[in-house]
């Protein structure tokens, strides 16, 4: 008689946190693209605690991704392997000291805006032009319409690889134009923001005219939003546009007509459609102008 063999599944091997573990937990709904595979295990942690000692306790040989809202995001078609970390519930709040505005890591950009607005505190309204996540402003120092995190950040909290929780300070974080040099192993679970006391209906009127230019200037449908860096000295969509990429299609991805700095899925497109003409435009890009765009939408996991 002949006895099937058992293949055991990395979250068998896993530590036991407080949080939510889940198998093969699909990722494409979880993005923006609405496409792209499954996370080889997806870990939802009750607080930073949880967070921390979850770490401490994993195997060193088992790959780390952190998923924030997946706005900016790209998940390849073979999913990701390890462990995929969201901040949900836990790290979602929204909270104003004083002229300060503490955020989870996983609170809407919007509704760190909205927080302030609602409090009389401006200086955070650009906030509102970026559709993510606090936690995922760090990697990139996110920014729109003539601020970025590095402007507003005080400090933050952010969790290492090895378990070990830290309160940074901006200067700490070497934050630049789409760029930061902190270590790529920190999960940063909430920021502390400065704000300044202001007038209440300014500060609505500016949030409605930023998201009244993105009605106007940016696709609303799935999209990852910006996706090439502007070049030193050059806009991307005008690179994109004079290499004649506009409305360019492989598969079910096209470059936006609306905005050309923006890829759009506009019903069936594989992350591989997506990544591919991206790839594609840049190519032409360097053909035409002679300039290499960069990426930045964050791609992550493995081609099927």
């Amino acid at each position: 008689m002949m006895v099937a063999a058992v293949t055991s599944h990395l979250i068998d091997r896993l530590p036991r946190p407080r949080g939510r573990l889940t198998a093969d937990a699909p990722l494409g709904p979880q993005t923006w693209f609405r496409t792209g595979g499954n996370a080889e295990v997806l870990f939802r942690p009750a607080d930073s605690e949880d967070l921390a000692a979850f770490l401490a306790a994993l195997q060193a040989d088992v790959p780390v991704t952190v998923l924030g809202v997946g706005s900016n995001l790209l998940v390849r078609d073979g999913g990701v392997r390890g462990v995929v970390i969201r901040l949900m519930r836990a790290f979602t709040g929204v909270v104003v000291e004083g002229q300060e505005v503490v955020a989870g890591a996983g609170a809407p950009d919007l509704n760190v805006a909205l927080t302030a607005r609602d409090h009389a505190l401006a200086g955070l309204e650009f906030l509102s032009g970026i559709p993510g996540t606090i936690g995922g402003a760090f990697p990139t120092n996110a920014g729109a319409y003539g601020s970025d995190l590095s402007q507003v950040l005080i400090s933050a909290e952010a969790v290492d690889r090895a378990g070990t929780i830290r309160t940074v300070v901006t200067s700490q974080l070497g934050l630049g134009y789409r760029h930061s040099t902190a270590p790529t192993d920190w999960i940063f679970t909430s920021a502390r923001l400065r704000a300044t006391p202001g007038d209440q209906l300014a500060i609505a009127r500016r949030i409605a005219e930023i998201d009244s230019a993105r009605a106007e200037s940016q696709p609303r449908s799935r999209t990852g939003g910006s996706t090439f860096a502007n070049p030193p000295g050059h806009r991307a969509w005008e690179l994109i546009d004079q290499a004649g990429c506009r409305g360019l299609q492989v598969g079910g991805a096209q470059v936006s007509e609306k905005h050309a700095n923006f890829l759009i899925n506009f019903g069936d497109a594989t992350a591989a459609d997506i990544e591919g003409l991206g790839e594609e435009v840049r190519r032409r890009v360097l053909e035409h102008s002679g300039v290499q765009l960069e990426w930045e939408i964050r791609r992550i996991g493995e081609a099927p």
